[in-house]
């Protein structure tokens, strides 16, 4: 598949906000709101087709504290996935982590293998700091959430 990866724009951010809201729905990752993701944006790639207008896939390295970034928000479109976009998408974000001096990169996930394949390991949910436990409480699963908490050191 010809595409890129790139810094999401303004323009994209409804689009990046309705993907991610047919996810949420299906309970796979949190919703996030059109203001939070304006607030955010700096923090979001998207995969572009080569003309760049079809958003195929977005994903986020949000910076959580010094030394510890968080990989959410991946989604890639249905007709797309299974073609090395997400890897593509999470690399971006391991890359952008690593340049600003965080060697701590986690997700918490249902996809562990697809993770694992990326050199995540699984790690106790206690381990991470509570501060990164503010966007639970907005998951209708909180506080029994069964995601997995993986994280990599690059």
């Amino acid at each position: 598949m010809a595409g890129l990866i790139r810094k999401a724009r303004i323009g994209d951010v409804r689009d990046i906000q309705k993907m991610l809201a047919i996810h949420a729905q299906q309970g796979d990752l949190l919703p996030r709101s059109l203001s939070e993701l304006f607030d955010n944006l700096r923090d979001i790639f998207v995969y572009a087709d080569d003309g760049l207008s079809e958003i195929i896939g977005t994903c986020s390295m949000h910076i959580c504290w010094e030394d510890l970034a968080e990989v959410r928000s991946l989604v890639v479109k249905e007709p797309h996935r299974h073609q090395g976009v997400g890897r593509k998408l999470v690399e971006a974000c391991i890359a952008e982590a690593v340049a600003l001096g965080l060697h701590r990169v986690f997700v918490l996930t249902y996809q562990v293998e697809f993770f694992r394949k990326l050199g995540f390991r699984e790690v106790d949910k206690a381990t991470l700091p509570h501060k990164i436990w503010a966007d639970c409480l907005k998951c209708i699963k909180f506080p029994e959430c069964d995601e997995i908490a993986m994280i990599i050191e690059p």
